[in-house]
């Protein structure tokens, strides 16, 4: 038998299995279904619909251009990756999954990057937003503000070393005639490329309004079908006891690592939903740490649901979608290797005795609250951020804006 026929026989019975189990539990499949609705309607829409009309907007009026002149100087010799993956990154960050997927692909198809950077770009850019780990998570989950700084820092300071180590993907086939795509440096040569894109694109603002209003539904429309989709199929891995028996497997895993075996079933499920892992991670019996842990392990992988958003929207570029999920576990890791180093000193838990590094602790005990302040204005900080390390890396803009 070969690997292909295979394929087909497993891909089909899993297929044939889900829809018998979807007959069977009528009414539990309607109620997954509705679940995964309402959480599309009334969080991911609203939340991503703005973020996704704007991106349009600034790419059809140039900016990203200009963006892409100004952000060179860092985005180059960091990430490989030209200067518009600035704007591709600071959107990420703020609007979170898969706004990161969806921008490096509209960059790809104005060919303002070429696959491998789109590849590059995509594996670093498609993260959780700052309103999620803080106020669903941290607050929500767990009901502990400060335990969001530690997610936070976990998890976009192992996205930053993603990045590096993803700049040596397709380092033998990137082509050496996209390095000099922005030619100069400084505001003029910048604001030069925004207007000629703006020209070669020419659309009236209404017509671009509506263009963007448009794709973006379309966009939304397809990762609610997954949201809902991937609903049915946790409360199927529920119904058909396939969850547990993975769980049980995972547990050798935990004990080798001294974990507490309650996490297993909560990792499980978020490797399917982060949601929900997240969810029942905050409800295991096991120390604050090691929850923690996996939460960030379990962001940092996006779960199958975004990732299967994210393959669909690269679905119709070149981009491959294997550097991503490779980039993925990798986060996963990093974050949660992160976290475990970070946490005695970010997270602070109030006690009669003196802890250890108590001179940190004190001053860390109000973070949570600093972090739900900061979260506000995040797209703010993010491209302040940004912009600093380009005046830094670049001293000569400053001249050349005199």
């Amino acid at each position: 038998m070969n690997k292909a026929y295979l394929k087909t026989l497993v891909m089909s019975s899993s297929a044939i299995i889900i829809a018998i189990s979807i007959i069977i539990y009528p009414k539990e499949t309607y109620m997954a279904s509705v679940n995964g609705l309402k959480m599309w309607w009334d969080v991911v829409f609203p939340s991503l619909m703005p973020f996704f009309i704007l991106s349009e907007v600034l790419m059809g009026l140039g900016v990203v251009h200009l963006i892409g002149v100004l952000f060179e100087p860092l985005m180059r010799p960091l990430f490989r990756v030209p200067g518009a993956g600035g704007f591709v990154w600071a959107m990420g960050i703020s609007s979170g999954f898969p706004a990161g997927a969806k921008l490096t692909a509209r960059l790809w198809h104005q060919k303002q990057i070429t696959t491998i950077e789109a590849e590059r770009l995509v594996s670093f850019t498609n993260c959780s937003n700052p309103l999620f780990m803080f106020s669903a998570i941290a607050v929500g989950f767990f009901h502990n503000a400060a335990l969001g700084i530690v997610l936070a820092v976990s998890h976009y300071l192992g996205n930053f070393f993603v990045g590096l180590i993803m700049r040596f993907h397709g380092y033998k086939k990137d082509s050496q005639t996209n390095e000099d795509r922005y030619r100069g440096i400084g505001l003029k040569n910048a604001l030069k490329h925004m207007h000629e894109a703006r020209l070669a694109d020419n659309r009236p603002i209404g017509q671009l309004l509506g263009d963007a209003v448009q794709q973006s539904t379309k966009t939304l429309l397809m990762i609610g079908g997954f949201i809902i989709l991937f609903s049915v199929l946790s409360k199927m891995m529920d119904l058909l006891h396939v969850a547990e028996l993975l769980s049980s497997m995972t547990n050798y895993f935990f004990m080798l690592f001294s974990l507490s075996e309650t996490l297993s079933l909560p990792l499980i499920k978020g490797i399917f939903e982060i949601t929900l892992g997240s969810n029942l991670t905050s409800l295991a019996q096991s120390s604050i740490l090691q929850q923690a842990v996996i939460v960030s392990f379990i962001l940092a992988f996006s779960g199958l649901s975004v990732q299967a958003q994210v393959a669909s929207i690269l679905a119709d570029t070149d981009i491959k979608f294997r550097p991503f999920f490779v980039a993925r576990i990798m986060h996963g890791f990093l974050s949660a290797f992160i976290c475990l180093l970070v946490f005695p000193y970010l997270y602070h838990v109030k006690s009669s005795a003196a802890p250890a590094f108590a001179f940190l602790t004190e001053k860390s005990e109000n973070f949570g609250e600093y972090g739900m302040i900061a979260l506000a204005h995040s797209h703010y900080i993010t491209l302040g951020f940004l912009l600093l390390s380009v005046l830094l890396w670049n001293r000569k803009l400053i001249t050349n804006t005199e």
